[in-house]
């Protein structure tokens, strides 16, 4: 990659825009722009020489941004994939304990990464793109993408169970959103739901089937929005399709 000390976001007149800085090291690609916040918390991000504050705005014309001491680079094609993750596998792009990241199943030329949380014991659809702005809202609570799984819980559910799952219930961090859950089945042994929510807090579904009292021992991401993992064996990816594509942008309100 080619890079530049400068980042040129151009207005309608040719004027350069002031931008908050997480959201122009998005646009750049480095990473969400939860993913950016950290970087700058972390002391890694220089703009003209001095350590970057949270909520800093910058010039892309005139400012110099440094990144591990690397310049923004220019910006590279935009890259959207899904991708069936199988599990075993991180969805983030360094870890500190060396478990296998979903980004070792994914070979392309730019730098991308997966947009939200599937843990290490869950499977199913991740996302990954090097577009800031489609990451911010793809996690973001406020622009509401439904998220289903497919959830194997131990022992019968209950319908009190189900009630308190679809009406919300109370987690360390707060309540939850009302879900949509279905019931594929209810058998002595184990059952079999379909859940859909609209936020992305840290392992989610486990805590809200623990919180109604119920062991978790399969989890699948089956759609994010439009998106589905049709098609898609365990470990295979694509690049979404442009249909795809409009669908999920027109869900976020891009």
């Amino acid at each position: 990659m080619r890079f530049t000390g400068k980042l040129g976001i151009i207005g309608l007149k040719g004027e350069s825009v002031v931008e908050r800085l997480q959201k122009v090291m998005a646009q750049a690609g480095v990473g969400s722009r939860r993913a950016c916040e950290e970087l700058i918390k972390n002391n890694r991000v220089l703009v003209n020489g001095k350590p970057a504050v949270l909520g800093q705005r910058v010039d892309p014309e005139t400012d110099v941004v440094l990144v591990d001491g690397r310049p923004l680079g220019l910006r590279e094609p935009k890259r959207y994939f899904i991708l069936n993750k199988p599990r075993g596998y991180v969805t983030t792009s360094k870890e500190q304990f060396g478990r296998r990241s979903v980004l070792d199943l994914v070979r392309v030329p730019e730098r991308i990464y997966p947009v939200g949380r599937l843990d290490y014991d869950s499977e199913g659809l991740v996302l990954l793109t090097n577009d800031g702005e489609l990451a911010y809202r793809v996690m973001h609570p406020k622009f509401q993408l439904p998220k289903t799984y497919k959830v194997r819980v131990r022992d019968q559910v209950t319908m009190d169970a189900v009630y308190r799952l679809r009406t919300g219930v109370m987690l360390s961090d707060g309540p939850t959103r009302p879900a949509q859950v279905e019931v594929l089945k209810a058998a002595q042994d184990s059952s079999v739901l379909r859940i859909t929510i609209t936020e992305g807090r840290n392992r989610q579904i486990r805590r809200m089937c623990s919180a109604v009292g119920y062991e978790v021992v399969r989890l699948v991401r089956e759609a994010m929005g439009p998106l589905t993992l049709r098609g898609l064996a365990a470990g295979e990816y694509r690049a979404l399709r442009p249909r795809e594509l409009q669908r999920l942008f027109e869900a976020v309100g891009l």
